[in-house]
């Protein structure tokens, strides 16, 4: 049962808003104006000591309904001070005159949806079903849950980059990091940066691929006066910038070759000549990544393989997100939580549909699509039709029943476990690999869901033990 806080100032229409309201199945509390609304919202703060929380009676605000035109305080007026408040509850408006100004504007201070009066009992009972959660809320003045420096992921593909970011934190070793576009190669870098023992030390990040060329030397070798037509004043370049600290190279494959030769030296003999200028000792760390094949563009003559060798001491390969399901739920509500005020939460349906989703754009686009839902969203829970912008390409996974998230996403296992072991002929190590966690995880989930047959070993070996 949930509280409705009822406001407007016609004493007929609260009476008609609050009896439909408990024919709905929840409670009516009636306020005649914006001051009284505000006082009883401010019991609800979860910065104050509320002795009345004490009282069984005593019940949070779940929903507002709040008319545009009162004396004093109007609508509008009354919805950004709720709107500020720690943890608001969502509210729509109600009025008799609907224009395009108070529409936009209500919708703009945050409001769930804009109601022009007389209001029906199935026009009521769909935005209350709109502005209520459908599951448990998290408690009053609980932070969403976040991540330091947005590296989330519990997938078995990323506590393995998890580790060997931990390995080589403290270390001076380059590193190649690779994947496709928007698996978050930077927020690894910094990660890596922020963890070791130049994390006090500067972190500078050029992007190869955006800057021309004939820009790109000066931007990071640096330059003396006078060297070039336009150079006024002395530039020390991104790479003297980043001394006893971090450079990082995004999309080092544009680099091109005379550039690639120069950088080769700053690596070897750890010094940097500026243009027109002298060599000058550097202790700085390079971490590069790129979205391309460098062993292909080697083996074509476009980037050196000396070079590549060099750079990539440690390799480091990121998966698309598209193979780290598990992960997308947890990335998904961190980003809710960025975007949105209080955070909203998924529904098992929503859920379901970004697991449908094969991400080309991969965390990236994700980030792109709370931030759709966030903007354009009012209720508390994101419903699956918000999400029909994106297209399901994974027919097993369309199948997931949407009542709830964990048996979702149970099904959801259960489903790509047994296609997994029909395609790889029950081979299990296969099996495992291909979907991105250990073989003994593999085992553990198999007995938890009841799944069995012949078990075929990586050498081809049968074994007819019942997986339970």
């Amino acid at each position: 049962m949930s509280v409705i806080l009822v406001v407007d100032d016609d004493v007929a229409m609260r009476d008609s808003l609050a009896e439909t309201i408990t024919d709905l199945g929840h409670t009516a509390e009636l306020a005649e104006n914006g001051a009284v609304a505000l006082a009883r919202l401010d019991r609800d703060r979860p910065d104050r000591d509320r002795p009345d929380f004490h009282c069984p009676d005593y019940h949070r605000v779940d929903a507002v309904l709040l008319d545009l035109r009162m004396p004093g305080m109007n609508g509008l007026e009354v919805l950004a001070r709720i709107r500020a408040l720690p943890s608001p509850p969502p509210v729509a408006i109600l009025t008799a005159v609907a224009t395009a100004a108070n529409t936009i504007e209500a919708m703009r201070l945050g409001a769930v949806d804009h109601l022009t009066k007389p209001i029906g009992r199935a026009e009521l009972a769909d935005v209350l079903t709109r502005m209520l959660p459908s599951g448990p809320a998290r408690p009053s003045g609980e932070a969403a849950p976040t991540t330091e420096g947005d590296l989330i992921g519990g997938s078995a593909a990323m506590r393995s980059v998890q580790k060997s970011i931990g390995m080589l934190a403290d270390s001076d070793v380059s590193v190649l990091i690779t994947g496709e576009t928007g698996t978050g190669k930077e927020v690894v870098a910094r990660a890596i940066h922020r963890h070791g023992r130049r994390a006090s030390r500067p972190f500078v990040a050029i992007n190869c691929a955006a800057i021309p060329a004939e820009l790109l030397e000066s931007q990071l070798f640096g330059h003396v006066r006078g060297a070039f037509t336009g150079a006024v004043a002395d530039s020390f370049g991104s790479i003297r910038a980043a001394d006893t600290g971090t450079l990082f190279l995004d999309e080092i494959g544009d680099m091109a070759g005379p550039l690639q030769a120069k950088l080769l030296r700053v690596l070897q003999e750890r010094v940097v000549t500026p243009l027109g200028g002298k060599p000058v000792g550097v202790d700085v760390r390079i971490i590069s990544a790129t979205h391309q094949d460098l062993a292909v563009a080697v083996r074509d003559g476009k980037f050196r393989e000396d070079l590549f060798y060099r750079l990539g001491v440690v390799p480091l390969a990121l998966p698309p997100l598209r193979e780290r399901l598990a992960d997308i739920i947890e990335l998904a509500e961190f980003f809710l939580a960025q975007f949105s005020k209080p955070p909203r939460r998924l529904s098992a349906g929503a859920a379901a549909r970004l697991l449908a989703h094969d991400w080309p754009g991969n965390v990236r686009e994700l980030r792109n699509a709370m931030e759709r839902v966030a903007v354009l969203g009012r209720r508390p829970v994101v419903a699956a039709e918000e999400l029909d912008f994106l297209r399901p390409r994974r027919s097993a996974i369309e199948e997931v029943p949407t009542t709830d998230l964990p048996g979702a996403v149970e099904r959801l296992e259960r489903a790509m476990i047994a296609r997994a072991l029909a395609d790889t002929d029950n081979n299990r190590s296969e099996a495992a690999r291909r979907l991105g966690i250990h073989r003994q995880l593999l085992h553990e989930k198999l007995r938890r869901y009841g799944l069995s047959g012949s078990r075929t070993d990586s050498v081809g070996e049968a074994d007819d033990t019942p997986a339970g």
